[in-house]
């Protein structure tokens, strides 16, 4: 049997709570790490979110595994609350399931991704 990248995406999102831009926007306001793994060009054409993190998709878990070598000061424990962002919110769930396979126990991600959240009126930077 052949897994589609429906499949995947499914699974990736089973049993996670997935905030949408509002209740991340909040979460970020108490302390969760929003996490935009959009290449630069993308972030360039669309903008970005003020304040949060950006680490490209291509390093994520390296930067985020708190016992890494490659880790980011951020990366502080296993508890911390993540936020993956991309532009709509596909590529952040598959990005969100593999930091949970790392331990990352409150890794998630934005349901409606950047796109969403530019949608509800909430910060954007010009992404350059």
């Amino acid at each position: 049997m052949v897994t589609t990248i429906d499949d995947l995406v499914e699974r990736a999102r089973e049993g996670v709570h997935r905030p949408r831009a509002r209740e991340a926007y909040q979460a970020h306001l108490e302390g969760a790490l929003l996490v935009d793994i959009r290449p630069a060009a993308q972030r360039a054409a669309e903008g970005d979110i003020p304040g949060a993190l950006i680490i490209e998709r291509n390093v994520l878990e390296w930067r985020l595994d708190p016992t890494g070598s490659h880790r980011i000061p951020e990366a502080s424990g296993y508890d911390v609350e993540v936020i993956v962002v991309c532009s709509e919110g596909y590529a952040s769930s598959l990005a969100a399931a593999s930091l949970r396979e790392l331990g990352l126990h409150r890794a998630t991600d934005l349901d409606g991704g950047f796109v969403g959240w530019a949608a509800d009126g909430l910060p954007t930077g010009s992404g350059g």
